[in-house]
């Protein structure tokens, strides 16, 4: 479902990813790790089509992101931190208009936002303005509108960054359940717990460079040191 391949991007002289090949199937949770500034935001928004690559290529649902952005955007959903939400609407507002940009029915996005406001909670704060809201809650409604289509793909860029144990929790369990439903999810995070927890492969990457590529049960199998940060920490120092 995503394919990856010598997929390279620079900024002038600075090179922010660096040949980076792998691929994620159907039902399956890619975890991408690595230090601040190491390439994983700039990977994800090149597989979302909001940056070009400067080499290499990405597929997503059979589809390339330089040749078919437009169907690759109707495929995958992306979730960013840097994306802002509009303060003036509310969480069915927001999710409403998502669904109505991607096509969708009115009866669709309505059954569709009920299960995944109950999935994440938010029907207490439903109606409540964007610009009242806790970063948590608008955490929880940035997630709503990126699967509100129910895309085959989904994309998160550190969904649970700075977040409470519960509004975390009730995130990993939405992830959990995208690959329940047989779908691609790739994710960035910090949390190591994150990784233990709900990834079938992981790939550290360190100055846009992959270090480690393959299955959480074979990075386990490698270590050398008792925990995962621990590991991580021994991995990205000696790069």
């Amino acid at each position: 479902m995503l394919e990856v391949t010598g997929l390279t991007c620079g900024y002038g002289d600075i090179i922010a990813v660096d040949g980076l090949s792998f691929t994620v199937g159907a039902g399956e949770i890619f975890g991408l790790i690595g230090p601040n500034g190491a390439g994983k935001t700039t990977t994800l928004r090149m597989i979302a089509t909001m940056l070009k690559p400067s080499s290499g290529s990405i597929s997503v649902a059979g589809y390339d992101t330089r040749l078919e952005p437009q169907k690759v955007r109707e495929n995958i959903g992306f979730m960013t931190g840097q994306t802002a939400l509009y303060d003036r609407l509310t969480p069915t507002e927001m999710v409403r208009y998502m669904g109505q940009l991607h096509g969708m029915d009115e009866a669709s996005i309505r059954q569709r936002r009920e299960e995944i406001f109950e999935l994440l909670g938010i029907s207490d704060f439903a109606d409540r303005r964007i610009g009242r809201l806790s970063s948590g809650m608008k955490q929880k409604t940035s997630i709503a509108r990126t699967i509100i289509h129910d895309s085959d793909v989904m994309v998160f860029d550190e969904p649970t960054e700075g977040l409470d144990v519960m509004t975390s929790r009730a995130i990993v369990d939405l992830i959990r359940s995208c690959r329940d439903d047989g779908k691609t999810v790739i994710f960035s995070t910090h949390r190591m717990g994150e990784v233990k927890l709900l990834c079938d492969d992981i790939a550290i990457i360190h100055d846009g460079r992959l270090f480690y590529c393959g299955s959480r049960t074979e990075f386990e199998a490698q270590m050398t040191h008792d925990s995962y940060e621990d590991e991580f920490i021994h991995l990205v120092g000696a790069a």
